[in-house]
């Protein structure tokens, strides 16, 4: 039976991970902390202490938190001539140029296909596959893909793939912030910020994004469902592929400067709602 050995097993890792064992595949798992990872015996992932468990697999997935650890951990598993590499990790442009560099090195095949979505949509299995790379290679992928996803889109080339990731994290990002000085400002202006909700009730401006943030906001409770840390990383590579290709992005800017300056106040553990800590009314 064709094996997919998944390194990374943190928020987004175990449990896709969890879904492609549910769906029948033969799945090896391994994780920087090795506590993380153990749980998934339980749902028959062959789970082991060292990358080299990518060793004779047919497809690798990397979901780690940067392109540094992508890198450490690819060239630990030493990936081999015709092994498809799944890189999954939200690495930006520099980052996905190193692993297409390794990746030619070791004669594996690289396959950008980054995800969308956050905790619960990897859990239920429902992440949107943002796929790029040789067309065999996608479509010996694309049991996988549908393992864990609501939908693949295939985009080009590798490479593409993370191109459209920082395209949409930009406004991922942004609404998240937006949502943060929203609540704020309604808040310092002496209102419930359940009236803004209610006054883009049923419009073109009423997100259910905007309103699952602005709950976490007007609680106070930040459990991660994406890390304001991860977040704050992904902003930097937003306004950095900006800049490279000559766009001028200042509220990109401004939100990674932002996240940046949360997760240094010590909130880079929470979810990215938490930039709000930053924003409300003293």
């Amino acid at each position: 039976m064709p094996t997919i050995a998944v390194l990374g097993t943190g928020v987004m890792g175990a449990p896709m991970a969890r879904n492609l064992a549910r769906a029948g595949h033969e799945v090896r798992a391994w994780n920087r902390s090795p506590e993380k990872a153990a749980p998934l015996r339980d749902d028959g992932v062959d789970v082991r202490d060292d990358p080299a468990i990518a060793s004779g697999a047919d497809v690798v997935l990397t979901m780690l938190s940067d392109a540094d650890a992508v890198l450490a951990v690819a060239e630990q598993a030493d990936l081999g001539e015709g092994q498809i590499w799944w890189q999954a990790s939200t690495v930006g442009l520099e980052g996905t140029e190193r692993c297409a560099a390794l990746a030619g090195k070791t004669g594996a095949v690289l396959v950008d296909a980054p995800v969308l979505g956050t905790r619960q949509p990897a859990e239920e299995g429902k992440l949107v596959i943002l796929a790029s790379g040789p067309e065999d290679a996608l479509d010996t992928c694309a049991p996988y893909f549908d393992a864990v996803s609501a939908r693949t889109m295939r985009v080009g080339e590798a490479g593409a793939g993370t191109r459209l990731k920082l395209a949409v994290n930009s406004w991922v990002l942004a609404v998240t912030q937006g949502t943060a000085e929203t609540v704020a400002l309604t808040q310092a202006l002496g209102l419930d910020p359940g009236l803004v909700i209610e006054a883009v009730n049923g419009g073109g401006l009423d997100l259910p994004y905007f309103r699952m943030k602005a709950k976490l906001m007007m609680d106070e409770e930040f459990p991660a469902s994406f890390a304001l840390a991860l977040a704050a990383k992904d902003a930097r590579l937003v306004a950095e592929a900006a800049e490279r290709h000559g766009a001028d992005v200042p509220a990109a800017r401004a939100i990674a400067a932002r996240m940046t300056e949360a997760t240094q106040a010590g909130h880079g553990d929470e979810d990215m709602a938490a930039t709000y800590r930053l924003s409300r009314p003293r």
